[in-house]
């Protein structure tokens, strides 16, 4: 099948600042597409062109076989939108802003169900400004399926909210998918791009500087493993130090942080300290992760 989205040498520029510089991408259907970076990377600019928000541009796009300019209403009618700066009137209840988004569509489906799926029917006659954040973003998810779209964008969708209104979205996002849809889902969070995209695409001063999965991109760089111990009046730094399977061993605010790459790194650190009675408290483990492909490609933190 042909892919759902195609971006070839896509510019955008804002006078003489260039935002998105040369880009090339397709997204496949079915996929939960990641296009990620630090804030100012262009995420957005992109996707806004891709989706039809924003012209005059240089390069090709294509979302749904249409030239998202051109046909932008046929567009319109088939995908989903949820944007990063939106905005609805406060005082209207959830059940007013239904019916106002459905009538936007020449086709919709009818939106109780959709309130009943993403848990906010009981807040149906609730008025949007006094909703929680989380329960926001589910209205905001609500009305991007109003039209049962193909293609769903999805701009930083869980920026305000807590680690659990966060993880309940992600949840959210993948059930989207489970609906046949196709995802494009923009993030700064290198956590959520890991846990939920089948591919990401990272954008750093308006360029991708790498396409792949997440497995691949982790793959791509040298990264290490690790565990971490709290440390102890008996343990033995020289100790681990000397264990072949480790390469460096650190210790910071009372943690001993111990990393290396062999397949056996935790299971021998974990027997040298049992065979010498020394306790191991609060251990876990580390992993490399997106943020660690970004600094290696970028040198510079996510979020500078």
């Amino acid at each position: 099948m042909p892919p759902v989205i195609t971006v070839q040498h896509l510019t955008k520029r804002y006078g003489s600042f260039v935002a998105v510089d040369d880009i090339s991408f397709a997204v496949q259907q079915g996929e939960i597409f990641g296009i990620v970076g630090p804030n100012g990377a262009g995420k957005t600019s992109a996707v806004e062109t891709i989706m039809g928000l924003r012209w005059p541009f240089e390069g090709t796009v294509r979302v749904l076989e249409m030239d998202p300019h051109q046909q932008r209403k046929e567009l319109a009618e088939r995908i989903g939108i949820q944007l990063q700066e939106a905005e609805l009137p406060h005082r209207l209840k959830v059940w007013e802003l239904m019916e106002l988004f459905s009538g936007f569509y020449r086709k919709s489906i009818p939106y109780p169900p959709l309130l009943e799926t993403w848990g906010i029917w009981e807040k149906r006659n609730s008025r949007f400004e006094e909703l929680s954040g989380g329960q926001k973003q589910r209205v905001f998810i609500a009305l991007s399926l109003l039209n049962d779209p193909e293609v769903v964008f999805l701009d930083e969708l869980t920026t305000g909210l807590d680690p659990q209104a966060r993880k309940q979205t992600w949840a959210m996002v993948e059930q989207i998918r489970a609906q046949g849809k196709t995802v494009v889902l923009v993030t700064h969070f290198m956590e959520e791009a890991q846990t939920l995209c089948d591919r990401v695409a990272i954008i750093d001063g308006g360029k991708i500087i790498a396409l792949d999965t997440p497995q691949g991109l982790l793959n791509s760089i040298d990264g290490q493993s690790g565990l971490m111990i709290e440390n102890s009046p008996e343990m033995d730094m020289a100790l681990l130090q000397a264990l072949p399977t480790v390469e460096r061993v650190e210790l910071s605010n009372g943690v001993v942080s111990i990393y290396g790459n062999a397949d056996n790194l935790v299971s021998s650190v974990v027997l040298a300290l049992e065979q010498h009675r020394i306790p191991m408290r609060n251990l876990r483990t580390v992993q490399p992760s997106l943020d660690d492909v970004f600094i290696t490609l970028t040198g510079k933190a996510l979020r500078d």
